[in-house]
């Protein structure tokens, strides 16, 4: 083999200085604004931006300080309004001029919210209950015969199902339907004060029928309760047997006027029965294609959540509406000279204000990535693309998860970014307030949110029961044991992962450790399946016991209960925003959203860190560590993209409609600065009387 050989002259052998290298600089990660609206608006990002036109319209956003009285003729004026823009039959059947479009409808109808609530939950009401209790309950020949009147507002009504004496227990309302058998009628009865329908909108003035849940009796059986359509009012009022009261001036939601019914003899035709999952003869005997009365009664209920997937996409908008004023606003007042002899900081660089606002910026996020997720599974089961059994009870199951946490929320970031505006928050002209009193009451209805929480909890046991009913205790001491499937994931949100959760030992370390995401999913997953596991424990006994014993002990872990069902639900929020991350293609975004995400994350694992403690699945060290990660580097990384995280929402000025998000405390705050400047440049400022003696000294 010959060698390649260099003279001494030869280029290669004269030595060369190389310039060396600059030092890498990493360049600051930067937010694409619009691809991140993008993917927060979803998959019906185009019916939500239709809706938010016709939200940010002068004659569709609420009058503050008008009447009760006014504002309901405003609202009633605004659902006209909508039939013209045809934003109300995206739901419906084909056959009467709908689109079948189930996600899509939700979608449009959450960004009502930015007008008003008012108006959003009273066409909730209108097409969204009423409506849909018509369609889902009832048959084709309901479909044919009411719908079209309902689409177009000709039949106003109300979802009767409430009572004063009940809300959350439905199967117990005291409303009977007896079906009389000489004259093919049902008779409509409230017995007692405590059956009267009660919290209805359009109950009170609109109304002009109502579906009606009673508990359907024939042939002296009580089939539980089934819905029935009946007319309430003509132009001259109530019908005969009719009688109701207005529910009268509320915290909130003024606009909707909401009533109470009463029913004494009043005749429904047996036609009228909404009779898809159970109907009567004209004999009266009864039939049904469910047997189990329980199950047809959850099967009914079912149809109806489309309420409660509304409320969590309603909350999640007006949590962005919160946030955007309280950030932009904080971005642009200033209070004290920390830092300086003459420029007061931006109160949004002080890291308790901070502290406020961006880890509920975060929740935000994983609020409205796990929205979409919903919004897919309702409109999976309601379009039939994916309609089993077992969709339907998780789809049940993710909206009595969800529903809770983002109407808590809600509450909790309006009023932490009233609090966080000082006096400007407090002006009705900066739309906070009302939005607090206005949200105040989804935190109860379409399903109080501890009862749904109670809802989720049992789920939970049921699924642990049936894995583990036959195990012995070594295999219950290793519930964590290997990973599931995704199909069990997107039902429960569980998960099961290789090993135990450990503490890694050194300070040095733990920080590193519970920033990766995977470790992030350990503990908040050890936590859902620790808690459940523990109390499966306790309730093991009560199948062998009496009725009134097991309930006591069912009882006695009614508040553990409802906190795994917490966990869960926040669980599900942390996974949801972790695939939102993994699905964005810019690496700036990205990176920023990882951050958001572990303070999301982060944040959950610090706010139960006493439970982590106590079950030692995190040591002293690396409680403090979480904290001050938090504090020293994601909020002030976050701080520098707060702007740009909400900009992404995509709200324009006609939605924040509050001055202070829209350049007013810029201008004041920029003046102020002026006229100081200027006096210090002419020589003419005064000295202030604290620096005399220190003048003196120097």
């Amino acid at each position: 083999m010959s060698q390649l050989t260099e003279s001494p002259t030869s280029p290669a052998s004269i030595p060369v200085t190389e310039t060396p290298a600059a030092p890498s600089v990493p360049i600051a990660p930067a937010v694409d604004v619009a691809l991140l609206g993008e993917q927060l608006m979803g998959r019906w990002g185009d019916i939500r931006r239709t809706a938010r036109t016709l939200a940010a319209r002068a004659d569709m956003k609420r009058v503050e300080g008008q009447s009760m009285l006014e504002h309901r003729e405003r609202v009633m004026g605004q659902l006209h309004a909508l039939v013209t823009e045809k934003a109300v039959h995206r739901a419906f059947p084909i056959s009467v001029g709908g689109n079948e479009n189930h996600g899509g409808n939700i979608a449009g109808f959450e960004e009502l919210v930015l007008a008003d609530p008012s108006l959003q939950i009273k066409s909730g009401v209108q097409w969204g209950l009423f409506g849909a209790a018509v369609m889902h309950l009832g048959t084709e020949y309901h479909h044919k015969k009411y719908l079209p009147g309902i689409m177009n507002l000709e039949i106003p009504g109300a979802f009767a199902m409430t009572e004063t004496g009940h809300g959350s227990d439905v199967a117990a309302v005291g409303t009977t339907a007896t079906f009389d058998t000489h004259s093919g009628e049902f008779v409509l009865n409230t017995p007692f004060r405590a059956a009267w329908k009660d919290y209805l909108g359009n109950a009170a003035v609109d109304g002009r029928a109502a579906v009606v849940f009673a508990q359907l009796i024939t042939q002296g059986v009580n089939h539980g309760v089934h819905a029935f359509f009946v007319p309430l009012r003509d132009e001259n009022g109530f019908l005969a047997g009719i009688g109701g009261e207005d529910d009268g001036l509320k915290g909130g939601l003024n606009g909707i006027d909401n009533g109470r019914l009463h029913f004494t003899d009043v005749r429904v035709p047996r036609a009228d029965l909404l009779n898809r999952y159970g109907d009567v003869a004209e004999d009266g005997t009864y039939s049904s294609s469910i047997a189990s009365s329980g199950r047809r009664f959850f099967t009914m209920l079912g149809t109806l959540v489309q309420g409660r997937v509304s409320l969590d996409g309603a909350a999640v908008v007006a949590s962005k509406l919160a946030l955007t004023i309280a950030l932009t606003y904080g971005s642009e007042r200033r209070q004290f000279t920390a830092g300086s002899e003459s420029n007061e900081e931006v109160i949004l660089d002080y890291q308790r204000h901070q502290r406020r606002l961006l880890p509920r910026l975060a929740t935000t996020y994983a609020m409205s990535f796990a929205h979409e997720v919903f919004l897919a599974k309702f409109d999976g089961v309601f379009s039939g693309a994916h309609d089993t059994d077992a969709d339907r009870q998780d789809l049940e199951t993710i909206a009595a998860a969800l529903k809770p946490l983002s109407t808590w929320a809600a509450l909790d970031i309006i009023q932490e970014s009233r609090e966080a505006c000082g006096g400007q928050g407090f002006l009705v002209e900066n739309r906070l307030t009302s939005l607090r009193a206005d949200l105040d009451v989804y935190v109860t209805f379409e399903g109080d949110n501890n009862v749904l929480l109670q809802l989720v909890a049992k789920r939970l046991l049921t699924d642990y029961s049936r894995r583990f009913a036959h195990a012995g205790p070594g295999v219950m001491a290793q519930f964590v044991v290997d990973q599931v499937n995704e199909a069990a994931i997107n039902r429960t949100g569980l998960r099961s992962l290789v090993q135990n959760v450990r503490d890694f030992g050194s300070t040095a370390r733990s920080v590193g450790n519970i920033r990766d995401e995977d470790s992030q999913r350990q503990l908040l997953t050890d936590r859902v399946q620790a808690m459940v596991a523990e109390i499966a424990q306790h309730l093991r006994p009560a199948s062998k016991l009496p009725k009134v014993e097991a309930a006591a002990l069912f009882n006695s872990n009614q508040n553990a209960l409802i906190e795994a069902a917490r966990a869960h639900g926040e669980l599900l929020q942390w996974e949801a925003f972790t695939d939102g991350v993994h699905a964005v293609g810019d690496e700036g975004t990205r990176q920023v959203l990882t951050w958001l995400r572990d303070l999301f994350g982060l944040s959950l694992i610090e706010k139960n860190a006493a439970w982590y403690l106590i079950h030692g699945r995190i040591s002293g060290q690396r409680a403090l560590a979480i904290t001050s990660y938090i504090d020293d580097r994601l909020l002030p990384r976050l701080r520098e993209h707060a702007l740009d995280l909400v900009a992404a929402f995509e709200f324009t000025p006609e939605h924040l409609g509050a001055s202070i998000a829209l350049g007013a405390e810029k201008q004041r705050q920029d003046e102020a600065r002026d006229y100081y400047r200027a006096q210090r440049e002419a020589g003419v400022a005064p000295v202030a009387e604290k620096n005399i003696g220190r003048s003196e000294r120097a």
